[in-house]
């Protein structure tokens, strides 16, 4: 399971329910890397998709709070157990946790990797996910080149968690 997220550089990820800035190089990266496999989302970041409709060609679960919640096209769990007894079903998927902030902060032990859009710029922000510059468990991985798109400098990282990985080679030896 990863993680796959756009933040500025306060690592802030949303304002009034909506995306701080798109990029379309962002958004093909997302699409891409999503398409065919399993998206887990709240409530709110599944609203905030065109039409409020699950996107195209992915498993689509929401986690909500709200027990009588439906919405065509997704599988709604209420909690991270039901979650990941979904996702087993279907191992041959991968699975990307894509939003929104208390989703990030729920899944961020049980992923392995993030993808991270960051973009050098601030912007106003009422949304964040934890820096993970500043966690010792996440390690950058990778960092790509600085790209330009207009005018907003960003760049794709990759974290790994070494607590994952720890206990990735802790279940090898036993």
């Amino acid at each position: 399971m990863d993680l796959i997220v756009s933040v500025d550089e306060n690592w802030g990820i949303g304002n009034h329910g909506r995306l701080l800035v798109k990029i379309s190089a962002d958004l093909k990266r997302f699409r891409k890397m999503t398409t065919g496999n399993i998206i887990v989302m709240g409530r709110k970041t599944l609203e905030s998709f065109p039409d409020g409709k699950p996107l195209p060609n992915r498993v689509n679960i929401v986690m909500t709070h709200k027990q009588d919640y439906t919405c065509e096209g997704v599988i709604v769990c209420h909690n991270i157990q039901e979650v990941l007894k979904q996702i087993a079903k279907d191992v041959k998927k991968y699975v990307f946790i894509v939003g929104g902030s208390s989703i990030y902060e729920q899944f961020l032990p049980y992923c392995e990797r993030a993808y991270v859009t960051k973009v050098y710029q601030t912007f106003i922000a009422d949304t964040y996910i934890k820096n993970l510059d500043k966690d010792y468990h996440w390690k950058l991985i990778e960092q790509q080149p600085m790209q330009e798109e207009n005018g907003m400098k960003y760049a794709f990282l990759t974290y790994e968690n070494q607590q994952y990985q720890q206990n990735a080679v802790k279940k090898k030896i036993v």
